[in-house]
């Protein structure tokens, strides 16, 4: 079977990226590696900031190329420390743990993914909707005293605690 023809215009977003790539990948590389301190978590920033462009939008449409880039690292740089945050909180719950009750390495791994979407689905969640939520999951507070400590009505409560539990259902799909 023949290969099959492959036209100039379909090798042109493919070749735009891999000038982007061959022009910026160092540059952007050593702009992660001051931020984060060292080269293996900025060389993993940075192929996933490519890979994120490489996602998105045509390159050919990108003026500023190292402000386009600094701007989609930023956001996976944030996403990375909200997650290290995150993993450095539940270990510490862990250490707190006897040895005899705590997850194998393959169920925290689990456990830390779980954890991050949960996050992830917070964060698109209105303020009050997640402050009902957490209150509720975490500090274990009854729909009176969530809407007590809102200052909200009771029927305010059921509703933000619909949307948050609608956007679990969601995540679990």
């Amino acid at each position: 079977m023949a290969a099959p023809d492959i036209s100039v215009s379909d090798r042109a977003p493919a070749a735009d990226f891999s000038l982007l790539y061959t022009q910026h990948h160092g540059w952007l590389h050593q702009w992660l590696r001051g931020r984060l301190g060292n080269a293996f978590d900025a060389a993993d920033l940075a192929h996933d900031t490519f890979l994120r462009v490489l996602a998105g939008r045509k390159v050919a449409d990108i003026n500023e190329p190292r402000a386009y880039l600094t701007t989609v690292a930023r956001g996976i740089l944030v996403n990375w420390y909200q997650r290290r945050a995150l993993e450095t909180s539940f270990l510490e719950a862990l250490a707190l743990l006897p040895e005899a009750q705590a997850p194998s390495a393959e169920h925290q791994h689990i456990i830390l993914e779980t954890l991050a979407q949960v996050d992830a689905m917070l964060d698109t969640l209105p303020a009050r909707a997640k402050s009902a939520f957490l209150l509720s999951q975490l500090e274990g507070l009854k729909y009176e005293e969530i809407a007590e400590r809102l200052g909200c009505s009771l029927i305010s409560v059921k509703r933000y605690m619909k949307q948050a539990f609608l956007a679990c259902l969601t995540l679990m799909e």
